[in-house]
């Protein structure tokens, strides 16, 4: 008998570097619904700021967090998977407030493995100078927060593994 797709928004988090956008995919595939990339919904001006080298402010960020959240809204009860840094507590309330029942999945790895990992990546916009920017900004998961955190050490197939083992034992969206 087939499994049902998992009927929960997941929101996959953490600094750049730490495998969002290769993980998002495995993820929802193995959960059987859809994938949204969250650099998808950032305006041309975001993009070419953080291509600069310039961190985003939180007005920058407020209507690409909304477009996620309308994404997220559009998509409860049936499930998904976007990836979006959410760094901030901030960042995920505003989340929450468009779409109540999301659950985050929270990418976590020391800043020498992501650091290294970004140092080997190409064709991003995010250079590496901004990590230690997104690391500086960073709030983890706090206990009132549905999700979860997930090391990122090893291969995607593991992660993606761990991943799907945690969010399976996350309480059902109130």
């Amino acid at each position: 008998m087939q499994q049902s797709p998992y009927p929960r928004v997941l929101v996959v988090m953490g600094v750049a570097g730490t495998g969002k956008t290769t993980i998002g995919p495995l993820l929802a595939a193995r959960l059987g619904v859809p994938y949204a990339e969250g650099d998808d919904f950032h305006p041309e001006a975001n993009i070419a700021k953080m291509s600069a080298g310039t961190p985003l402010t939180d007005d920058d960020r407020w209507p690409w967090l909304d477009a996620i959240g309308r994404w997220a809204h559009d998509r409860a009860g049936l499930g998904g998977v976007v990836s979006c840094s959410a760094l901030k507590r901030s960042y995920r309330d505003r989340l929450r407030s468009t779409a109540p029942g999301i659950a985050f999945v929270h990418l976590t790895g020391d800043r020498a493995l992501v650091g290294d990992r970004m140092s080997h990546r190409t064709g991003h916009f995010m250079p590496t100078a901004l990590l230690d920017s997104q690391f500086a900004t960073l709030q983890p998961l706090a206990a009132d927060e549905a999700g979860v955190a997930v090391d990122v050490s090893g291969d995607p197939a593991e992660i993606t593994e761990r991943a799907v083992a945690a969010v399976r034992d996350l309480a059902p969206p109130r």
